[in-house]
């Protein structure tokens, strides 16, 4: 446990749950998107659909998506700010079965047509955890800098980012790989321990069999 743990978030209320764990969701969201976006539809399930107005989920998600971090005074106006920034949004209160309580699926359209879907839950305190992009499996809880890397799934593409990696001296502190089926596009996560240097993520996306990579900073 550390300090995080027992005093929570720095953070605009009411709630570490529904209020900075809802916007880091959707800050994640926004940073694999990789730009501004134009459009967001954002599912809501369990208690994020029973709550969200009275909690200020809807705000805090929208506030991520527009990239304000969770101690921004913007989140209570966040609504206003993504008129004023070209946002459309609109909020579908549908349950996912078996997700956590705390649940939203956020598709995110940017300006070129560009889509993700990304799913993650708020699983207190503020903490979040990212477990399905593009309807595959992943592990971004925001705590750690993580790579997300799309790829082909060909022989060597993993030992080429990985190997890449070492080479430039960052330290894996996790890593998982998801794959719908075997040969086609699959996506590995990587939590780093310390900083990635923009000019790695430069030189992995031009390895061999590599279609995206994104770095989400801890949030």
């Amino acid at each position: 446990m550390n300090v995080f743990d027992i005093i929570g978030p720095v953070m605009i209320g009411p709630s570490s749950s529904h209020t900075a764990g809802a916007a880091r969701l959707g800050y994640v969201a926004r940073k694999i998107l990789g730009e501004q976006p134009v459009k967001a539809v954002i599912q809501l399930s369990g208690s994020f659909a029973q709550t969200y107005r009275g909690h200020g989920t809807d705000k805090a998600l929208i506030a991520g998506i527009l990239g304000f971090p969770p101690d921004d005074a913007r989140i209570r106006d966040s609504l206003e700010h993504a008129v004023d920034m070209g946002l459309e949004y609109r909020f579908i209160c549908e349950g996912i079965p078996g997700a956590h309580p705390n649940t939203a699926r956020i598709t995110l359209t940017g300006a070129d047509g560009e889509t993700v879907t990304v799913q993650g839950a708020s699983v207190g305190g503020g903490n979040i955890l990212v477990d399905e992009l593009n309807g595959m499996a992943v592990h971004v809880t925001g705590q750690s800098n993580t790579l997300v890397v799309l790829h082909k799934d060909k022989p060597g593409a993993i030992a080429a980012v990985t190997n890449f990696m070492a080479y430039s001296g960052v330290n894996i502190g996790s890593f998982r790989l998801s794959r719908p089926q075997k040969g086609g596009t699959a996506v590995m996560t990587i939590e780093v321990d310390g900083d990635i240097p923009a000019v790695l993520v430069e030189s992995l996306r031009i390895l061999p069999n590599i279609i995206h990579v994104v770095l989400i900073r801890a949030v």
